[in-house]
């Protein structure tokens, strides 16, 4: 069946209010959006997991998807109401053909080559090289497809220094992308550990559907600050994590007393200009250096005073 999408411009003041209003008048969805978006003027907005910055952007761009019978005009004047708005806002609308949306999805997701030796391959594609390592992956709920730049740069880490034979720790796994990739390039243990109990599920699906050896990884679903195993101090070769700067920050205590001395700690999800504050703090324990950097991002890598 088709759609209509409306689509209008509003303030920061209001936009959360209209979407709330459109939802409750029989919108089948809502989304909002920088209305500079992809120009010189988009605004930049992070929230750090835990955390929210409570601010949208200035100019916010609205849609709201309706079933094609709908009263638009009405609808409008009602939103507007709702937001106390003296006249409706102007809009435009789209005609949405049925399609098959699962196709249109999956097309917009080819295999990730990481290395010569290490690709990601969704279930829908062939292997483009049989011979490699291929990872597994469908894009989903948890954090960590291998398109992102911050998990290239954990994978081409791992597929240039894991030598075989370690034990692993994967901090904030996701979709246990890394500690997949830790396990088919030879590590012998590995653990991972997430905030989000969805993302641990997400994980054992996904170390099943790569015939990952059960006995050789974990899941744990923990609170980042508090997670801590006695029975494990000092023990991993390789600490990965891949989060944000502040969460980093916030846990060097607990990665540090999880890594073994001259093992190795790596860590990612930091923008360049946090780097220096990310590696000050990791620096009274381990040896620091930037490994890698790609689209402003950086991956820090240190070695276990």
């Amino acid at each position: 069946m088709p759609w209509i999408s409306l689509t209008l411009e509003t303030d920061d003041a209001h936009a959360e209010i209209l979407s709330d209003a459109m939802l409750e008048l029989g919108a089948l969805s809502t989304d909002i959006h920088d209305a500079a978006a992809g120009t010189e003027r988009e605004q930049s907005l992070f929230d750090e997991p835990g955390e929210s910055a409570g601010e949208i952007w200035s100019v916010s761009e609205l849609t709201a998807l309706f079933e094609a019978d709908a009263d638009i005009t009405s609808i409008v004047q009602a939103a507007a109401q709702v937001a106390q708005l003296p006249i409706p806002p102007v809009y435009h609308l789209t005609h949405v053909e049925e399609q098959d949306w699962v196709r249109i999805t999956q097309s917009q997701f080819d295999p990730i080559q990481i290395s010569s030796r290490l690709w990601i391959v969704p279930t829908w594609h062939r292997a483009p090289d049989p011979t490699a390592i291929n990872l597994t992956l469908d894009p989903g709920l948890a954090f960590g497809t291998g398109s992102h730049p911050t998990t290239k740069l954990c994978l081409a880490w791992l597929d240039e220094n894991l030598q075989g034979g370690e034990d692993v720790l994967d901090y904030g796994c996701g979709s246990g992308i890394l500690a997949i990739a830790a396990s088919k390039l030879g590590a012998r243990h590995v653990v991972g550990v997430d905030i989000d109990a969805q993302a641990v599920a997400a994980s054992r699906e996904n170390a099943m559907l790569n015939q990952c050896d059960e006995t050789e990884m974990e899941f744990h679903t923990a609170h980042f600050a508090t997670w801590t195993d006695p029975a494990r101090e000092a023990w991993a070769d390789v600490v990965v994590a891949n989060i944000l700067a502040n969460p980093l920050i916030m846990l060097a205590p607990i990665l540090m007393r999880a890594t073994r001395q001259g093992g190795h700690i790596v860590l990612s999800g930091i923008l360049m200009e946090q780097a220096e504050e990310v590696s000050h703090v990791y620096q009274q324990w381990f040896n620091m250096h930037i490994a890698g950097v790609r689209e402003g991002w950086v991956l820090l890598a240190g070695t276990r005073k």
